[in-house]
């Protein structure tokens, strides 16, 4: 008896939850548990079980996991549709972290402002069965309707910290950029310059309040000027006004502002750092790139993203403050 040619077009079996198990070594009772995060899995075999799961690219059936289990496994993600850099950092952070803990995400972007339109939003992802709801809240008015709303599944906002406490999760906005400030008071810079991001968004009034905090403190008056929005483009406009302030040094709300007044300063004839230090906020991968090389306040978003999965799914409290950290570069120098 002969056998046929081979199709080489036949698509290959996907893995299995039995080919996963003899690959770890492990039974396939223990990999059901390790896609269920079951806690009575040791450290070191779950490990073992997702390592195998990487090399045979397996994929669970996620449809027939909820039937069983009245689980979805799935975390949802409501969001402004805003593709500035920190709520999208944040996003991925999420979906990275949820991904490690065997959940799916559903991002949901609400174009609007207003309770219906994020009432919409909410009943969208509870229709889809989510099991916990993270809210990246980075505009004040989208704050304030998610505290006056209950969707009936576990919710986690993920935003700077308010004065009314209303917020689970954040990186610490105004400590970074007293630290961003004082690294140019240090430097013996006392005629600072901040400026700010759009009045509306919970991320550019704590950075103002950090800024004039740690200025008030060295006995100076903070000066600020406004940008119309995040973008390099609006650095550029206000530039002009930051040059007529005789200041010698500015702190920009974040790296895109600062990459407009990198380019305003080129056009203009003033030379970075040795007449104008600046200093950024988020360090984007781009930072390093900038000339001069952009000294900024580095966000950790991965971090917050694990916290905020971490609170969804465990109910962990008292998750240590995420601290912004401060990236010296070339962009700044000491008088």
């Amino acid at each position: 008896m002969t056998s046929g040619p081979v199709d080489a077009t036949k698509p290959k079996r996907a893995a299995s939850v039995f080919d996963v198990a003899r690959a770890a070594g492990v039974s396939h009772q223990t990999v059901s548990r390790v896609l269920n995060d079951h806690s009575s899995v040791r450290p070191a075999t779950r490990q073992k079980v997702l390592t195998a799961m990487g090399e045979l690219n397996y994929r669970p059936n996620l449809a027939a996991r909820a039937l069983s289990s009245k689980r979805s496994r799935t975390l949802g993600v409501l969001s402004t549709a805003s593709g500035e850099y920190g709520p999208s950092s944040s996003i991925i952070a999420i979906t990275e972290a949820a991904r490690t803990r065997g959940y799916t995400t559903i991002v949901e972007q609400t174009d609007g402002l207003d309770v219906a339109s994020i009432e919409e939003a909410l009943g969208n992802l509870a229709s889809l069965n989510v099991e916990g709801i993270v809210a990246v809240a980075p505009q004040t008015p989208l704050l304030e309707v998610l505290g006056n709303m209950t969707s009936g599944i576990p919710f986690v906002t993920l935003q700077t910290w308010t004065s009314d406490g209303g917020v689970d999760l954040a990186e610490d906005q105004l400590e970074g950029a007293r630290v961003a400030t004082a690294h140019l008071l240090d430097l013996g810079h006392v005629d600072v310059v901040h400026l700010a991001g759009p009045g509306d968004w919970i991320d550019a009034t704590s950075r103002l309040r950090g800024f004039r905090l740690e200025m008030e403190s060295r006995g100076l008056t903070p000066r600020h000027v406004d940008a119309r929005d995040w973008s390099p483009e609006a650095g550029y406009a206000a530039a002009a006004t930051i040059f007529e302030s005789n200041a010698t040094a500015v702190f920009c709300a974040n790296d895109q502002t600062a990459l407009g007044v990198l380019h305003a300063a080129h056009d203009a004839g003033v030379s970075v750092p040795e007449q104008l230090s600046v200093v950024g906020f988020d360090d984007i991968p781009e930072a390093a790139h900038f000339w001069p090389p952009l000294t900024t306040v580095r966000q950790h978003f991965a971090a917050t993203g694990a916290q905020c999965v971490a609170r969804l799914l465990d109910g962990a409290q008292g998750a240590p403050d995420v601290l912004p950290e401060l990236i010296v570069r070339a962009s700044t120098r000491r008088l």
